[in-house]
């Protein structure tokens, strides 16, 4: 009895050892495969980030211009009523 005992032992420990080495497979291939998809969202947010950026930066661009133009429209409206003001006696 005490071998047949031994035979169930080393039988389950045999299985263990595969199921152990068949889990550490699979694990190692979904390790991979975390890797692969945070390797991608990486690139993702890298990607949207620089876009952010680069759409920042044309905000303030475009500020800048339309301040400038709103300074050329008031200047320009300045010159024109000088140009056209009555002269007023003195």
């Amino acid at each position: 009895m005490e071998a047949n005992e031994e035979g169930r032992a080393e039988k389950f420990f045999k299985e263990f050892g595969k199921k152990m080495d068949q889990l550490m497979a699979e694990a190692k291939v979904a390790g991979n495969r975390a890797e692969a998809d945070l390797r991608s969202k990486f690139e993702e947010l890298k990607t949207s980030a620089e876009k952010f950026k680069n759409e920042a930066e044309n905000k303030e661009r475009w500020k800048e211009v339309e301040d400038s133009l709103k300074r050329a429209g008031n200047e320009l409206e300045n010159a024109i009523k000088a140009a056209f003001k009555k002269n007023e006696p003195k």
